[in-house]
Parts: C-alpha cells; structure tokens; sequence
C-alpha cells in the first residue's frame, strides 16, 4: 500500500455500519472512488465518496442522488449497476458494481490507436448501455472514455451518471456548461441544450479518437476547442488512417453532424446501423454478456440457519411469509436451491472459461497482440534498433536516398510508424544516403523552358527568375548554368553537363538577345529603341567621325568592369562631333600654285578670285582667309585674298 493510500483516512473504515474501506482505487473532481467490503452481502464493491468540501453543496449532493437513481433505472448489461446512495453523518456516498480493470482513456494511452474490430467491440458495447439509457428517457450527457470501464473479465460497461439528466430537463443550470469540452455537442457549447443526439455526437468524438488515436479538434485553451466543436466539421479518420474502412468514416461524420437533426435520433438508431456495419465486414464483436438476473452467494450460517439465497437486483414486491411449513417441505426446497445454485455456477465457470478463452486469442494471436511500430525518425540505425527490438521487433536496415533527412538518421519505417505488426515481425528501418546524385547533361545552347524542365525532373531547384545576358544568341538561348550545393560551398559551372545532388540550386544564365543597333541614330532616337529592351542611357560622350555627322550616335560604350549588359542597367553612348578639324598651312609666300597645291594637300578646298591660273605660277601669295593656323574642318574653302609679283 502506498504512502498517499496509507495516509487516506477512509481506508479501514467501516462506513454506515455495513461497507468496509480496503483501498482507493479512483480519484475525480467531485468524488473518490474505493474498493469495499458489502459486509452484510459479503462481496466486493465500489464506494464512490462525495468530497467533504461538496458535502454543503446542495447542487453536488442532487447530481450525488441523480447518478443513483439514474443508473437505478437502468437493467443493461453494459452500464454499472448502482446498488445503494445513502449518507453517512456529512459523507455521501454510492454503493457500485466493482469492475476490475482498466478505462478506455487508460487503453488510449497504452494502445493510442485501436484496431478496428477493438473500436467495434467497444462502440457496440457503449450503444447499447446508452440506448437502454435513451429508451429510459436518460441522457448521459457526460460521455468520455474516462467513463467507460473494460473488465478484466471482458465486460464493457459505461458508468458515471453524474451529469445525467431526463431528455425533457434540456436546459444547462445557468450560465455553466456541464461535461467534458473536447466531447461536447456544439448545441451545448453554443445554447445549453443537451438530448439524445448530444450523446451521439460525443460517441462520433471517441470514435473518431478510437480509430485516429487523437481527438479531432486541439487547442491551447478550452475555448478554443468549443469554438472548433461550434463552427468546424470533423474530417474522416481515414485521412489520419488509410486502414479505416468507408463505412466506419460515414459512421463518424453522421455522429457528428452540426445540426441535431441531422445526427441518429439516438443510441438505439446507432447502433443498428453498426450492427449492420459489422456484417459488411465481417466483423463479430467481442462483447461479454453479464448475467443480469440476479447475484449469487455463498450461503451465510447464522442462528437462523438460512441456507443459500438468490438475491435479485430488482425486488417486484414484498416477500411473503411462510410459517407453517413442515421440515421435509424446507429440505425439498434447500435441495431444490442448491441444485439451481450448481447449474448457475456450472454456467457462469463456462461462460468465464469462454471469456478466458476470447480474451487469450485476443492478446495471444488476435488484434490485442499486435504490436504498435513507434515513431524512430531522425535517430541513428542503432538508437532506432534498439527501440524497435525492446518492441519486439526484428529491424533490418534499408540504405535510403532522401532530400531532407541527413545522411546516417532515419527516414522512417515500412511500414510506417502506427501500423500494427505481429511480434517478431521484420520491420524495415530507412536509413538516409542523403540526397541522390544526379547526371546534369550539357545545356548550353538549349532553350530555358527546355533547361528548366530537364533540372526540375532531377530534382534540382532552378532560381527564379533566370539571369538574362544580351549577348548575340538568339533570344532564349542559355548561354550557361552554375550549380550551388544545397549544402553550402561555391557554385560550379555546369554549362557543359555536372554531376548534383538532389536540392542544390541551378542559375541559368540566357541570351536577351542582341543589343539594338542605335548607328545613326539620333540620341533621342537611341534612348527610345534602348528603353523597348529595359534599358536606359545614363550619359553620352562626344568623339571626331570622318563618316558620321554631329550629334548621331556611334556605339553603346563597354559595360564598366566588362561583361555583358543585363536589362535594367543603363548605358552610355558615343555621340558623333563630325570630322576632326586640320590647321591650316602657312602659304605665304609660295607661288599661288604651289599653295594651292598645299591647301588641297591638307584636304582644303582653294579658291583664288580674280587670278586666271595661267598666272599661278608667277604671282605670290601674300594672304590667305582664314589664315594659317585655324582650325577648319576638311573640305573647308580657304580664299587666297593677296598676291603679287
């Protein structure tokens, strides 16, 4: 016994004269649960004990009375019998079935996700506690794996009727909202208003939480799953788990329909509609089936000297006295009892024989012996092992190429982790290469949409958008490709085919094509052509042109640094100035043939007025207009306007 049970003040106690406390085997918000001796009936039951600082509440004490006289009226084999409610002194307490064994949430954790003939069993099981509850006129109203009980024996019953109320009571107290927020109805949430179709909507819930191995809707506050229950659909399980079948996805989604009316009227419409589910695929559940007659006991000696009773679980009237009967007649009747109490027993050691039976194909070879594959990704080969073996798995290592896991951790399994494999079975561990190498082929020359294309189905990232070059290839045209490791390091080049692993990152470089040709052009007429190709002129230079005349462009200027231009820079153009001036000669003196002949040498016209040429020879130049020295342009006329003998 445990220091928290040993310091428990109930434990040993003899309460109301008749239940003696043994151990505490439950704990909740509003009562605690313990394991007793029926002193009087001699067997064990539960007592659930209101907690002390409830006993004054008067709405705590009434939920108290409510769950007695709610279960009371209930005779299904699949909800917890209430035996007794009574008080003693400022302690209530309920007199209960006591089931050994674990609750559903307790499998939950163990298992995460059941298998699909285990979640038939129990959804079987629980429709059928809560259509006797729904035909009795009862809502649970607090549906929750916490409140299912699976026996150790292979019972399944629903219990804890606390927040039980009639289907005609539908309205919350107050302001509060009673039950469990991840199962409640979305009429609960948003009105206060709990039916029969709000039990089924917390049955869609578990069921999907059975099947998935999680709830469908998760949040950091409970607000925030109200208002998902309140305004969200919930997805097919088959989406978390391909293994659901159609019939059980439909299942779910009807459940848990937003509008009330939209859902089974209640249990009982539920669960013929998965017993026929169950024939669709074969599936027969598990279900134990109790022996609701009555309790048997072993007989009690006292000074009466009773011999063996039956002890109903529902009187139908009071008992008779008998007074004259003589002693044959009372030991025709002991022999009678004791005869039925054998074949009562002889019933009940085969039915537990059966239930053994089932319950050791179920963990022995059936779907409870199955093994669940655990989550080994992004850890060594060994530490993977290891995890799988103490499974009772046999791991095989399988090399991998993968993109985003790093070389020597795993990938994953196959199958896949969730699955449920038999013990010993082979399991494949996926252990990362890293990524693949591929063979890039020679691009240059090709088109980009081609290049593209061809990287991308290797497995490469092509940056976006491409890097245009104007180069004198056609428009389109790659002209080269650089690889950059995904790994980090520098950038290849790839223009005439690479070796690249899967994730690294091409560039292609591609032709925009030729500048255009601006000759000739005026300089506004240039900046305009440049401007179509996105690009723009940032200034202009002047230089001497024999064949162009001022103020035409001449050329683009190189790009500073060198290279070629891309769109979106700027450039700079060579505007012409015209022919480069020449000085004129000094001819003074010289006859007026001689200096004319040196005029037209230096590319001058020469014009001598008033002098026929037959005199050239003979006259000499005194001056000449404009005069030696001046810069003129070629083909200028230099006037000889002096001469004599």
């Amino acid at each position: 016994m445990s220091t928290s049970q040993q310091a428990d003040p109930l434990i040993g106690r003899l309460v109301d004269g008749r239940y003696r406390v043994r151990a505490r085997i439950a704990r909740g918000g509003m009562a605690t649960v313990y394991v007793a001796t029926d002193l009087r009936l001699e067997r064990r039951i539960a007592l659930k004990v209101m907690h002390g600082h409830l006993s004054d509440d008067t709405v705590f004490q009434s939920r108290f009375v409510q769950e007695a006289r709610a279960a009371a009226r209930l005779a299904d084999p699949h909800v917890v019998n209430v035996f007794d409610q009574g008080q003693d002194g400022d302690m209530a307490y309920l007199v209960m079935e006591y089931l050994p064994g674990i609750t559903l949430r307790e499998l939950l954790r163990e298992q995460r996700r059941l298998t699909v003939p285990q979640t038939v069993t129990i959804m079987d099981a629980m429709l059928s506690g809560l259509a006797a509850a729904h035909r009795a006129g009862i809502v649970h109203r607090d549906v929750k794996p916490e409140n299912v009980l699976l026996a150790e024996d292979g019972r399944i019953k629903i219990g804890d009727f606390g927040l039980a109320r009639a289907t005609t009571a539908n309205t919350a107290t107050g302001a509060q909202l009673l039950g469990t927020i991840a199962y409640l109805a979305p009429e609960l949430v948003t009105r206060g208003l709990a039916d029969a179709r709000s039990d089924i909507y917390s049955l869609g819930i578990m069921l999907y939480e059975m099947l998935v191995g999680e709830q469908p809707y998760k949040g950091e506050q409970p607000m925030q799953i109200a208002f998902q229950h309140a305004t969200d659909s919930v997805p097919r399980p088959s989406v978390k788990n391909p293994g659901v079948p159609e019939q059980l996805d439909e299942l779910v989604l009807w459940a848990t329909e937003k509008n009330p009316d939209d859902r089974p009227t209640d249990a009982q419409v539920m669960l013929e509609r998965l017993r026929e589910i169950e024939r669709e695929l074969g599936i027969a559940p598990q279900v134990a089936r109790t022996l609701s007659a009555g309790i048997i006991r072993d007989e009690i000696e006292g000074d009466s000297g009773d011999l063996t009773q039956v002890l109903p679980t529902t009187m139908t009237g009071p008992t008779t006295a008998v007074d004259d009967v003589d002693n044959a007649t009372r030991l025709r009747a002991a022999t009678k009892r004791r005869s039925a109490r054998g074949a009562w027993l002889f019933a009940l050691v085969i039915l537990l024989a059966a239930l053994a039976a089932g319950a050791g194909w179920w963990f022995g070879t059936g779907p409870g012996s199955l093994v669940a594959v655990p989550d080994v990704s992004n850890r060594s080969f060994a530490e993977a092992s290891q995890i799988l073996t103490g499974e009772s798995l046999q791991p095989v290592q399988q090399d991998v190429y993968d993109i985003d896991v790093a070389a020597g951790l795993v990938v994953g399994t196959d199958p896949p982790a969730g699955s449920r494999l038999d013990k010993a079975a082979t399991i494949q561990v996926l252990v990362s290469l890293g990524p693949q190498p591929r063979e890039v082929q020679a691009l240059g020359g090709t088109t980009a949409a081609d290049a593209r294309g061809i990287l991308l189905a290797l497995n490469l990232q092509v940056a976006d958008p491409d890097q245009e070059y104007f180069t004198d290839a056609a428009e389109g045209t790659v002209i080269s490709v650089s690889v950059a490791p995904r790994a980090g390091g520098d950038a290849v080049d790839c223009t005439a085919g690479c070796t690249a692993l899967e994730g690294d990152t091409a560039t292609l470089s591609v032709s925009a094509g030729p500048l255009p040709d601006v000759f000739g052009q005026s300089v506004e007429g240039a900046t305009a052509l440049l401007a179509e190709k996105d690009l723009s002129v940032a200034g202009t230079f002047e230089e001497y042109r024999d064949d162009l005349a001022a103020g035409l462009v001449v050329y683009i200027a190189e790009r500073d640094g060198g290279g070629s231009f891309q769109p979106g820079e700027s450039v700079t153009l060579s505007v012409s100035k015209g022919p480069e001036p020449v000085e004129v000669p000094d001819v003074v003196g010289q006859t007026v043939g001689e200096a004319a002949d040196a005029l037209r040498a230096a590319g001058f016209e020469v014009s001598v007025p008033g002098l026929l040429e037959l005199f050239w020879d003979i006259y000499r130049v005194t001056t000449i207009d404009p005069a030696a020295g001046t810069l003129l342009a070629p083909g200028s006329t230099v006037t000889v306007t002096g001469f004599g003998l």
